[in-house]
């Protein structure tokens, strides 16, 4: 990936007219995410935190500084795998993310993290992605999570998503049991 320093030092424009060609046009481009994975994990510990750092290595995004942010799922992302995604990414790296969380100290109940997504055709439009977690009392909350996603897109823009998927994580409540699924971005 280009250096934003080297580019910054190509490009010094001004801002016009709602366009840049130069700094800050650069920055707003290397904040989009190009591609995203999706990964979920599960933790129990009798420390609601260890538990959380457990699920975390269960999904296998521990080390990495993770930022949450809000749920939309950029235009033109790709879609990777985790292995190819985990490629990409650096111990200590900032990664940005959309992540469902969920923990729980209720032995024998059952919790679940899910993110939906909802993905239009034109790669030129963004799409949504919805957290979703609780209590899981059997429903198909990886469903819900999906078609919460499709009505933000519809109701944004008038379509219906090329397509819609999820990713959830269920688990039986152990000690201090925290459940995560994340949408991780890489820049």
């Amino acid at each position: 990936m280009e250096d934003i320093a080297e580019r910054d030092q190509e490009n010094t424009g001004w801002i016009s007219g709602g366009k840049s060609d130069g700094p800050v046009a650069s920055v707003s481009r290397s904040m989009t995410p190009r591609k995203v994975f999706f990964t979920c994990g599960s933790g129990s510990h009798d420390d609601e935190l260890i538990s959380f750092e457990l699920a975390l290595r269960d999904a296998g995004v521990e080390r990495f500084n993770l930022v949450p942010v809000s749920s939309i799922f950029p235009p033109g992302c790709e879609i990777i795998t985790v292995e190819d995604g985990l490629e990409e990414l650096n111990p200590g790296q900032v990664v940005f993310c959309v992540m469902a969380k969920k923990s729980s100290r209720e032995e024998g109940k059952q919790i679940f993290a899910s993110i939906g997504a909802a993905v239009p055709d034109d790669p030129s439009l963004h799409g949504y992605l919805t957290e979703y977690s609780g209590y899981y009392m059997g429903e198909d909350v990886g469903k819900h999570a999906e078609k919460m996603a499709e009505y933000m897109l519809e109701t944004a823009f008038g379509i219906r998503p090329g397509k819609t998927f999820n990713i959830t994580k269920i688990s039986e409540v152990e000690k201090c049991t925290t459940v995560v699924s994340l949408a991780i971005f890489v820049m």
